[in-house]
């Protein structure tokens, strides 16, 4: 049987900061001062506005690995940024992004060299975050060129990983539209990606994505995603098409409805050497009810062998196959979660649980389970507190499992966050 070894920081296991101890006018008061002083002192924000994002977060990774030590890593993320008033239709933002390791933390992470430590995936960086310019001159239209921020849908595919300290963001241009009723257009070039490691990697990537909303039923995406990586990575190189489903409907004033349908197929593209088609499903259907939400669901991503398998490498992957991160990539012989989760609100704490079970495509082979619990809790608008675990039974400890990048091994592993956080 697993038992977690001790913390090695236990006064970090704090409990949402001092906020709770002011008083609501000394918040509001000093909330009204900050926000009237990042708009320069002026309602309206007629000289731009002060972008402000403050986190710190303890991260605890232990495994019964037994080539890797406890993790333990302390780190502050800065985001600052500068938004311009808009003039003649266009708004330019440059923000700055710095990642800082704290009290002299032991982790592993993925730059630092200290590899006998368990992985914590947070360097410590400065960058350019972002830097774009924008013109909203046509009509329901806005084209956005520079590093900036990218989203699409539920993260699964394109997103920017905020979890993460350091996010991820594109250099391209980017065009949204929406003189369609009820329909919003998304089209991209994008030529560069900053990873959440801090590396640039270059590749051409198009992208398109319609979405239409059914007002009482949910939303109807359209997706196509074209990645070249001929330069560094051939083999990743690869087309995606999708559809997918999301929504929720209201029965009655104690009972909604929530479904989510997708499916996507993948395949080899421009330089890739391997010809491979892999397809892609998510179903998830629940309910809501006396402040209860209740949901289950299977997402499957096929492989056929190394390097055909269905690989999402610009999604917040940290949202999907269990919060423990050991699914990151797909196993060539792909990956099934079948889960299921609970989330309800307590006095302002939001609270959720999830299991997940994982077996490869066809379940023949059984790689382990997870639990997922997590706890946040918004102070006075603009601080969050989050505390947050995660819980990995490996099938059988080392377990080997091959995935488009290296082999790795699966052992019971567990993790914990804590984390505030202000932004203003």
């Amino acid at each position: 049987m697993y038992v977690p070894k001790k913390l090695k920081q236990p006064c970090l296991l704090f409990v949402p900061l001092a906020l709770s101890f002011f008083s609501t006018a000394m918040a509001d008061d000093f909330n009204k001062t900050f926000e009237k002083a990042v708009k320069f002192g002026q309602e309206d924000g007629k000289y731009g506005q002060l972008k402000f994002d403050l986190r710190f977060r303890y991260e605890n990774a232990d495994s019964v690995n037994p080539t890797r030590k406890t993790a333990n890593g302390f780190t502050g993320r800065l985001r600052l940024g500068y938004l311009s008033p808009v003039f003649e239709n266009l708004q330019g933002y440059a923000e700055f992004e710095a990642n800082q390791d704290i009290l002299a933390s032991t982790y592993n992470s993925g730059r630092n060299g200290k590899t006998k430590y368990e992985t914590i995936a947070e360097p410590q960086q400065k960058e350019l975050n972002q830097l774009w310019l924008s013109y909203k001159g046509f009509p329901e239209t806005e084209i956005k060129i520079g590093r900036q921020r990218i989203q699409f849908d539920n993260e699964r595919f394109i997103g920017a990983a905020a979890w993460r300290q350091l996010e991820r963001t594109f250099d391209g241009l980017y065009i949204t539209n929406t003189s369609i009723p009820n329909t919003i257009i998304k089209l991209g070039y994008l030529l560069k990606q900053q990873n959440t490691d801090s590396t640039v990697h270059r590749m051409q990537l198009p992208v398109v994505n319609i979405a239409y909303n059914f007002e009482e039923f949910g939303t109807l995406a359209s997706y196509g995603y074209w990645i070249d990586d001929h330069d560094q990575r051939p083999q990743d190189s690869n087309q995606t098409y999708g559809v997918r489903l999301d929504g929720s409907y209201k029965v009655s004033d104690d009972l909604r409805l929530h479904y989510n349908a997708e499916y996507a197929f993948q395949r080899n593209y421009a330089g890739n050497p391997t010809v491979y088609k892999v397809d892609y499903y998510h179903f998830v259907g629940g309910f809501s009810t006396f402040g209860i939400t209740a949901k289950a669901g299977m997402e499957e991503l096929d492989g056929k062998g190394l390097n055909e398998t269905f690989d999402t490498p610009f999604g917040l992957l940290h949202k999907f196959d269990g919060w423990a991160d050991l699914f990151l990539t797909t196993p060539d012989k792909g990956l099934r979660d079948v889960y299921a989760s609970l989330e309800t609100d307590l006095d302002g704490f939001k609270l959720s649980g999830i299991y997940h079970d994982f077996t490869d495509d066809t379940t023949k082979q059984h790689y382990g389970d997870e639990w997922n619990f997590q706890v946040t809790r918004q102070f006075f608008k603009h601080y969050n507190f989050l505390a947050k675990y995660a819980y990995f039974s490996a099938d059988s400890n080392g377990m080997k499992i091959v995935n488009s990048t290296t082999p790795i091994s699966l052992y019971d592993t567990q993790k914990f966050w804590f984390a505030v956080s202000i932004t203003f």
